[in-house]
């Protein structure tokens, strides 16, 4: 299976990732360990790009950060240096930044819990199924 079917969505914190997401097009089964531990070398590597296009703008949507075999990596930060992180094969730019805004939407109503605790890892089960029908939304 190409890695362009996949798409990889992180959610990095100050020192870990809070919440990740693969998503699949229709009819594709899961892909194979070699492919996955690629995009997240690919996700993990672009950090030190999404910090430095940080310092380049006053954007929370970063666009394009790195770009590595027919991948892109787009970025959303928030005010609070959360980092939403999209592994893709060239999607549309307004479908991407229309997820982002949906799911830092998402995080924020997620944050304002007061059984959540910021920084520490996502384990919402309704927050994942919203982020999937987000994503399926606007990058199916």
């Amino acid at each position: 299976m190409s890695s362009s079917q996949v798409l990889l969505f992180v959610i990095v914190g100050k020192n870990e990732p809070l919440y990740e997401a693969e998503f699949h097009k229709a009819g594709t089964a899961g892909s194979s360990d070699s492919v996955t531990r690629q995009n997240y070398f690919v996700l993990h590597s672009a950090l030190d790009l999404v910090e430095k296009a940080a310092w380049t703008t006053n954007q929370m949507y970063l666009k394009v950060v790195d770009k590595v075999n027919q991948q892109q990596v787009s970025t959303f930060l928030t005010a609070g240096n959360i980092k939403f992180m999209l592994l893709h094969g060239g999607r549309s730019e307004d479908s991407i930044k229309s997820f982002f805004s949906d799911v830092y939407e998402l995080y924020v109503k997620l944050s304002m819990n007061p059984f959540y605790r910021y920084d520490t890892p996502i384990t919402s089960k309704s927050f994942d199924t919203r982020v999937r029908a987000v994503a399926r939304r606007y990058l199916a």
